[in-house]
C-alpha cells in the first residue's frame, strides 16, 4: 500500500488538498503530519476525512528529529508530500528565525529521513517567492523554471533553502524528487493573516481595508483548488528532478483585488485605509505555467471571476455559522 506522508496538512492548502484526494483514494494511506500552530486547525479537515479508514493523523514538529525518526518507524511511509512550513511574510520580517528553522532545518530533517528509509519520491511544495520580483513595466517577463532564484524577504530566502535543498539531495543522494512553485493562492480554509481573507472579513463586519503602499503590487492568483490538482499531477507524472511552475494566470495588483472585493460588499473607496508599506515589499511575481500545460497537460480551471465569487460567499457562509 502507498502510505504518503503529507505534512502541515491542517493550513490552507495541504487541508485543501486532502479534502480533495482522500476519499477518493482509498488504496492510498495518509500519514498527515502537523504541529497545529497557529493557523494549523483540525476543523479545516472535512468529517469524511478525518473519518476515512485511509487517514491518520500525528501531532508532531518537523524540527523534531527524533519525533519524527518514530513516526518514520512506526508508519513506514513511500513517500512524502512536503507543504508544511511558515508562510506569512510579514511575520518573517518580524521574526527570521523561526523561517529558518522550520523550512530549513525541518525540510532537512524531512530529507535526511527519506534517504535513511529510502522513501520513493519527495514532492517539495515551494512558491514563486523564490525567484525575488519582476519589473511593473514590462509585462511580457513571467517566471521560468529557468529564472535564477534571487529571494527578497526572510520568508522567501527560506524557501528558497528548502527549494536549493530538495535538488542537491536529489543529485547527491539520488533521491526522487520534484518540485512545484506556485503563484499566490486564494480560497477556502486560507487563514485570516493573508490579503483576501482579511480584507473579506473586514469587509463583512464593515471595518476599512489596510492597503499597503500604493497598492500597485502584483500577484498572480490561483484557486488552491487548482494548485492541488496541479501538484497531483506532478507528484505521479513529473519526471525525476522536475521543477514546474504553477500559475493561475490571473496578474492582478492589490488595488485591483481590494476593488473586487469592495463592490462585491457594494462599498466605496472611503473604505480603503493606504498604510505604510511592507519593509522590501516585491512589486510584481508573473509565473509561466506554459511547461506544466505542456509536459504534463495541467493548467488552471477555474476563472478568477468563479473563484474569488465562491471564496467571498464561503467566508460569508462560515461566519455565519460561526455566529
Amino acid at each position: 500500500m502507498q502510505k504518503i506522508i503529507i505534512t502541515g496538512w491542517a493550513w490552507f492548502i495541504g487541508s485543501n488538498f486532502l479534502n480533495l484526494f482522500v476519499v477518493q483514494n482509498p488504496e492510498i494511506h495518509f500519514i498527515n503530519l502537523d504541529v497545529l500552530s497557529y493557523a494549523g486547525k483540525l476543523s479545516n479537515i472535512d468529517a469524511t476525512v478525518s473519518n476515512a479508514s485511509n487517514y491518520t493523523f500525528v501531532q508532531a514538529d518537523i524540527r523534531d528529529m527524533d519525533t519524527l525518526r518514530a513516526v518514520y518507524q512506526q508508519y513506514q511511509p513511500t513517500d512524502c508530500i512536503h507543504f508544511a512550513a511558515e508562510s506569512h511574510v510579514d511575520n518573517s520580517i518580524k521574526d527570521p528565525s523561526i523561517f529558518l528553522e522550520t523550512n530549513v532545518l525541518g525540510t532537512n530533517n524531512l530529507l535526511v529521513l527519506h534517504k535513511e528509509f529510502w522513501l520513493n519520491r519527495f514532492h517539495y511544495i515551494s512558491t514563486d517567492e523564490v525567484y525575488g520580483e519582476l519589473p511593473l513595466d514590462n509585462p511580457a517577463i513571467k517566471f521560468t523554471e529557468a529564472t535564477p532564484l534571487s529571494p527578497s524577504s526572510p520568508y522567501s530566502v527560506s524557501k528558497a533553502g528548502g527549494d536549493m535543498l530538495t535538488q542537491a539531495f536529489s543529485r547527491t543522494f539520488g533521491i526522487d524528487t520534484v518540485t512545484s512553485r506556485c503563484s499566490n493562492n486564494y480560497g477556502p480554509l486560507q487563514d485570516n493573516e493573508k490579503l483576501i481573507p482579511h480584507f473579506i472579513n473586514k469587509l463583512i463586519h464593515g471595518e476599512k481595508v489596510p492597503l499597503y503602499g500604493d497598492g500597485a503590487n502584483i500577484r498572480d492568483r490561483l484557486h488552491v483548488h487548482d494548485h492541488c490538482h496541479a501538484i497531483w499531477t506532478i507528484f505521479h507524472n513529473a519526471q525525476n528532478g522536475g521543477i514546474y511552475n504553477v500559475g493561475g494566470n490571473n496578474e492582478l495588483s492589490n488595488k485591483e483585488i481590494t476593488h473586487i472585493l469592495l463592490d462585491s460588499f457594494g462599498f466605496w473607496d472611503e473604505m480603503v485605509e493606504f498604510v505604510a508599506d511592507r519593509l522590501g515589499h516585491d512589486r510584481r511575481y508573473a509565473i509561466d505555467g506554459s511547461k506544466l500545460e505542456q509536459d504534463l497537460w495541467r493548467k488552471p480551471q477555474i476563472s478568477f471571476d468563479l473563484g474569488i465569487k465562491d471564496t467571498i460567499q464561503w467566508y460569508k457562509d462560515t461566519l455565519a455559522l460561526a455566529e
